[in-house]
């Protein structure tokens, strides 16, 4: 087993965990693993944990019966292999699983009514269909089945075996599905459907060429290389990273896939901490087209399949440039067995352009090159990827990256008909329905401890009189978050607002206090009415900051399980006591994302969409912490 309290589970853990269960007698013969993940121990316990002491190792599982559909939490004892808990959560429907996906695809093609239906549309190859699973909100799933582990699936069909799958929507066939049983509940077909459309809907070379004439590849990139001939700067040792003076420990999760844990900066030789725990908390994706094909399509890709179990194998010179190092990741299937995603993770540096630099009057020049180390998964959902960076700069500032790519989601429309003013024509008689990628980051900031406040900082212009007679004056204010009550705030771009986390004692060299602030770039409306049914369930996405008091067990802000939930279970009901917020344990939460406006150039396929947050330093040192790197070689300085 792992010497760390925050390793992720290994093969032989799960393997272990589940051998338990078995053993307990508790694995009745329909019983699924929603998941299977490392249960954490208390931050306390982690905050005191040194070397040398005993390692807590717990597996925690979710379970449920396909038999009856219920759900069980199940946490297991790896060091004494004893069964610790087995609870029955009731109400309660566990995420999908990716074995899942496959075996709904498989039992509706063997099912003579699909294959009817199907027929109806013109479609007989059946290895040319797509079907796409997706769960539902309480809300919007029928009313007979809210009893069943529910699912529906969208329709979509390759030209060709090679070709794009979601190049070609079956509009207006949605088939739904008990997915314990996997049995066809009914099919749900609209009433009016337009005619396929004659789309140019491929993206591999071969397949363009075919039907885009004059298509060629272009023969004027000249390779480009990125070598380090004495090696990295950075090394892992037990899955913890160092590099300059950063040391992190890399976890990852099912649900969340990559976790910073226990983030620290060595500052003259004092280990200074940043971060406790940082990660991705929930990722909520509304369709915002009230039409049969899109009303449903809201999708929690975190809370409902878990971008952790979606991530995929990377490749030199594919997803990573230079000199590469990999981390495996193990995770679990429905059966609770383990599986192995190779290269799940990258880390590699970055040249980043120029760090400092200054050219004197008498000509002496000083410059410094920039470069960065970066921490990257990529998960593909369906017909999206995302791309994820977490970057590590030299002046001790952190960048939070995210990358949308993929295929975005088509529909065709009638002959004559208008285009919709929810969407974009992207093809002939062909729409993209206007959407948005709402994701949560939780940001467990501990600067130089848990003491911590957090302050609304805001700019704003002074008022003209005596001491501003020229209208020039602009300056700052810090207004405390003192309670849960105000812990959902906005970005306000026409005063630069950004939110500094300070050490409520600490101070640096110059008596001001320690800190690290959040600067957004990328926080988006939510345009929402309030008794939206789609709001309702993650009232989260309703403000772009939050601030809580640290509890180990509020981990998701839309809840816990949010698969077919009605309404919130997370960050409304956590601030609803009010907790006191000055000077203690707080959590971050930042909510960002892409306010998706379809572009004919996002089809059909679309280049990345890029969104991202900085946490940098502010007062935490005492002057600019990059004056001792090194100039680049050569004659610049």
């Amino acid at each position: 087993m792992s010497n760390h309290p925050l390793a992720p589970l290994d093969a032989e853990e799960i393997t272990r965990s589940r051998e338990v269960l078995r053993a307990s007698g508790r694995l009745a013969p329909g019983t699924r693993f929603a998941s299977v993940t490392l249960a954490e121990p208390p931050k306390a316990d982690v905050l005191a944990w040194r070397p040398g002491d005993a390692v807590p190792r717990r597996a925690l599982s979710v379970l449920w019966d396909r038999a009856d559909n219920r759900t069980h939490e199940a946490v297991v004892d790896l060091v004494a292999g004893e069964l610790v808990s087995f609870r029955h959560l009731p109400g309660v429907t566990p995420n999908f699983t990716v074995d899942e996906y496959h075996e709904c695809e498989a039992a509706l093609k063997a099912d003579p009514r699909v294959v009817a239906a199907l027929a109806a549309r013109g479609v007989t190859d059946l290895d040319l269909v797509l079907l796409d699973v997706w769960t539902y909100g309480l809300g919007v799933m029928p009313e007979r089945w809210r009893d069943r582990r529910l699912g529906w699936c969208d329709v979509w069909r390759r030209e060709t075996p090679a070709g794009s799958p979601y190049a070609h929507h079956v509009q207006g066939l949605k088939f739904v599905v008990d997915m314990n049983s996997m049995e066809l509940l009914e099919i749900d077909e609209a009433d009016e459907v337009a005619p396929p459309a004659p789309v140019v809907g491929e993206y591999e070379p071969e397949l363009l060429a075919a039907r885009l004439p004059g298509f060629a590849l272009r023969e004027d990139l000249r390779r480009l290389d990125v070598h380090q001939p004495d090696g990295p700067s950075f090394t892992v040792v037990d899955g913890e990273l160092r590099w300059q003076k950063w040391s992190v420990r890399l976890g990852f999760t099912a649900r969340e896939g990559l976790v910073l844990h226990r983030l620290r900066y060595d500052d003259g030789g004092r280990e200074r901490s940043v971060a406790h725990r940082m990660s991705f908390a929930e990722m909520v994706v509304p369709y915002r087209d009230p039409g049969f094909d899109h009303y449903r399509r809201t999708a929690f890709d975190i809370g409902e399949w878990g971008l952790g179990a979606m991530t995929t194998s990377l490749e030199l010179g594919c997803d990573c440039l230079g000199e590469i190092r990999y981390l495996d990741a193990v995770l679990a299937d429905s059966r609770g067995e383990p599986y192995t995603v190779r290269n799940a993770v990258c880390l590699h540096e970055e040249d980043d352009g120029v760090l400092w630099k200054h050219v004197d009057a008498n000509g002496r020049v000083q410059v410094r090159r920039s470069r960065r180390m970066v921490v990257s998964f990529h998960a593909t959902v369906a017909n999206y990827e995302y791309l994820v960076y977490w970057r590590l700069h030299l002046d001790g500032s952190i960048e939070c990256e995210v990358r949308a790519t993929g295929i975005v989601v088509t529909t065709p429309l009638p002959e004559g008909a208008d285009v919709p003013v929810t969407g974009t024509l992207v093809d002939e008689r062909t729409y993209a329905p206007l959407h948005q990628h709402f994701v949560v980051a939780r940001l467990d900031l501990d600067v130089d401890g848990t003491e911590n406040t957090v302050l609304e900082v805001d700019s704003a212009a002074l008022p003209v009189g005596p001491g501003n007679p020229h209208g020039l004056a602009v300056g700052t204010t810090e207004t405390p978050i003192t309670s849960e009550a105000s812990a959902g705030r906005d970005v306000d771009w026409s005063r630069q607002r950004r939110w500094k986390v300070v050490h409520a004692t600490a101070r640096n060299g110059l008596g001001t206090p320690v800190g690290y602030e959040l600067v957004p770039h990328a926080a988006i409306p939510h345009m929402f009415g309030a008794q939206a049914l789609q709001f309702l369930r993650a009232p989260v996405i309703g403000h772009d900051v939050w601030v809580t008091r640290h509890h180990d067990d509020e981990r998701w802000p839309a809840g816990d399980h949010p698969v077919q939930s009605g309404e919130d279970a997370g960050m409304t009901r956590w601030t609803a006591d009010d907790e006191a917020l000055v000077g203690t344990d707080v959590v971050l939460w930042h909510v960002f994302g892409i306010h998706h406006v379809v572009r004919p150039e996002d089809w059909p396929v679309m280049p990345v969409d890029k969104v991202s947050f900085v946490l940098r330093p502010v007062g935490f040192f005492d002057r600019n912490p990059a004056l001792d790197v090194p100039p680049p070689p050569g004659s610049c300085h």
